[in-house]
């Protein structure tokens, strides 16, 4: 799945944009799914569950790539 996601404000926790983009149906399960070294942030590996991720960011794992660009 690749995805581009546009904020609506200057960012959004991790763990919300997982559920957000259907990655895991809840936030329990993306918080769950980020503590076992799941996701990655800029090619780097994230474990901190509400990591305030930015436009210009790029959230991936195995078979997903969230772009993310700031709001208009």
């Amino acid at each position: 799945m690749n995805e581009t996601f546009e904020l609506e404000t200057d960012y959004i926790p991790l763990c919300d944009l997982l559920k957000y983009c259907a990655v895991t149906d809840t936030g329990g399960q993306a918080k769950h799914f980020i503590a076992e070294g799941n996701v990655m942030v800029d090619g780097e590996v994230e474990t901190r569950k509400t990591r305030k991720i930015r436009g210009g960011q790029v959230v991936t794992g195995e078979g997903f790539e969230i772009r993310v660009v700031a709001a208009r």
